[in-house]
């Protein structure tokens, strides 16, 4: 799967002014709602604090990749977040998040999701394409090297 198969521009915030953890995954469940009829934010909420609760998220490098799994759903969507100050999200390397890429799939999805976590990890560790995204002023300039960068990746 694509990152462009799992976000919209809809879900795609720059420079968020989040100043927690805690704030900025309450903003990554509001982007994941938008269209969503059959869940509400505040639960998708509940289910990626649980599963920070099982071990950070936060891959290093100003990168963390926060998700969780749902029942009901179909398909896996994204939602991403570039914040203007970067918060302690209790990485890996101890260095303060500024990238976040939040990713919500069917509880069904076991390889899938493995999967598309090892592809999000993958394309993230790319350091020009982070540098990229934190130059980046805009939603749309966000959107279009997220989805170039997919491109990139499948070809």
């Amino acid at each position: 799967m694509k990152i462009e198969d799992l976000i919209v521009l809809e879900r795609v915030s720059c420079d968020n002014n989040s100043t927690s953890k805690k704030k900025v995954l309450e903003v990554l469940s509001q982007l994941l709602a938008t269209d969503l009829d059959d869940i509400s934010a505040d639960e998708i909420f509940d289910s990626l604090v649980n599963r920070e609760r099982l071990g950070s998220t936060g891959l290093g490098q100003g990168v963390a990749l926060p998700h969780a799994r749902l029942a009901g759903r179909e398909k896996a969507i994204g939602a991403f977040v570039k914040l203007g100050t970067p918060v302690d999200f209790d990485a890996l390397d101890n260095q303060p998040t500024d990238l976040l890429f939040s990713l919500l799939v069917p509880d069904h999805f076991t390889d899938e999701h493995l999967d598309i976590l090892a592809e999000l990890a993958r394309v993230f560790s790319n350091q020009d394409f982070c540098q990229a995204l934190r130059e980046s002023e805009s939603e749309e300039k966000i959107y279009q090297l997220l989805s170039n960068q997919t491109a990139t990746s499948a070809a």
